[in-house]
């Protein structure tokens, strides 16, 4: 795999600034090289130094159009050529400059410390001037050098602090639509789990009697009358729950509406209506949480739904019990049917209701438990915690 660093590009504006810069330290450099009278012109170098420190000032402003790239070193070699050459102070700041934007602070204070090193050199190696002494110069460079380490320190502070706070808004908004989504995913399970509890039962009892007419077309007219009837109640009870259903989804709030123990005994009837052989026991002193007596109705719905798909005619027994303190107990047991079930048409929803369920009972931090019975039936029980 290759690491070749990417090949640098420079948009419109970066060319603009490159050249701006590159035509500064050349204005600086041509306006130092100015003679000016009462200022010595050379400091006793020879004379074709004069020709190569021209080429070589070039040369640094020049390279200014690498400062991103190459800030570090670019800026330690003008710091060490304006040490015998005023003319490349011009170049030398700016590349300061872009070195303490572009890099970390520790880094630029050290080449820091190289230029004023390079600023105490150019002090002994420049001509005495009248009323011009060479401290004066020393510390008027130091503190120009300092301005400009610390300017472009700032603004690398402030492009990091801009930086962080949009990593933080990219961070917050990320999580808000995570947030979202799995409040939207958590709203559709509750939602699907309703839907099925609410019309699952009452569409369980149209398949089983419309099953029923099918397999016994020799079914004397009063129980095809009471079967077609049983069919009617169901189908229009179920299309009075689906209203509910999709008023709530319409309404900008609100519930589906939410059974309680009391319609625990309806339940039952509605059960033995169908032909099930239903014995219905309770015991629990005093008002049960709405959130348990929910979820017990729901244990209780799935229960008779399952018998009435696997093992209808079968004897059942509904338990609920229990006390504050000790917690509620909810167990619908059934025996072994009277004839073979026949095979469901398909398997679509299987076992959601089971699944629905145990979601439910966590939520509660109870307990749900289902199986095979002895004898032959089926066993599905759940307890469900009662606070004193």
């Amino acid at each position: 795999m290759s690491t070749a660093t990417p090949p640098f590009r420079r948009s419109v504006r970066d060319w603009i600034v490159d050249l701006s810069m590159f035509l500064l330290a050349l204005a600086y450099a041509v306006l130092a090289d100015v003679d000016v009278p009462g200022y010595p012109a050379s400091a006793g170098f020879p004379g074709w130094w004069e020709a190569t420190e021209r080429l070589l000032v070039f040369a640094a402003c020049a390279s200014l159009w690498w400062r991103r790239r190459r800030p570090v070193q670019l800026a330690a070699a003008l710091v060490l050529l304006s040490a015998v050459s005023e003319l490349a102070a011009g170049a030398m700041l700016i590349s300061l400059f872009s070195l303490a934007l572009h890099r970390s602070p520790r880094v630029s204070l050290s080449v820091f410390g190289l230029s004023i090193a390079a600023a105490g050199v150019r002090s002994l190696l420049a001509p005495d001037v009248p009323h011009a002494p060479a401290l004066v110069a020393f510390l008027l460079s130091v503190a120009l050098q300092g301005a400009v380490i610390g300017w472009g320190l700032t603004v690398h502070h402030r492009r990091e602090l801009f930086e962080s706070l949009r990593d933080r808004a990219l961070h917050a908004e990320t999580e808000a639509q995570l947030r979202a989504e799995h409040a939207q995913h958590q709203v559709r399970e509750a939602m699907a789990r309703e839907i099925h509890d609410v019309l699952g039962h009452r569409l369980s009892l149209l398949s089983v009697h419309a099953g029923a007419l099918e397999y016994r077309p020799d079914a004397s007219p009063e129980e095809v009358a009471r079967s077609a009837k049983v069919i009617r109640e169901s189908a229009h009870q179920a299309l009075q729950d689906l209203r509910e259903v999709i008023g709530v989804l319409r309404a900008p709030v609100g519930e589906l509406p939410q059974p309680t123990m009391a319609d625990l005994q309806q339940l039952v009837e509605e059960a033995d209506e169908v032909g099930a052989r239903v014995e219905f026991a309770s015991d629990h002193p005093g008002q049960v949480p709405e959130r348990a007596a929910r979820t017990a109705y729901r244990i209780v719905q799935e229960g008779l739904t399952n018998v009435r798909k696997h093992a209808p005619g079968a004897d059942t027994r509904v338990l609920v019990r229990g006390a504050p303190g000790e917690g509620l107990t909810v167990e619908v047991r059934n025996g072994p049917p009277p004839v073979p079930p026949r095979p469901p048409a398909n398997g679509i929803g299987a076992g959601q209701g089971l699944v629905g369920l145990s979601e439910r009972v966590s939520l509660l931090s109870g307990r749900l438990e289902h199986g095979p019975a002895a004898g032959g039936g089926w066993c599905l029980s759940a307890w469900l915690p009662w606070p004193s």
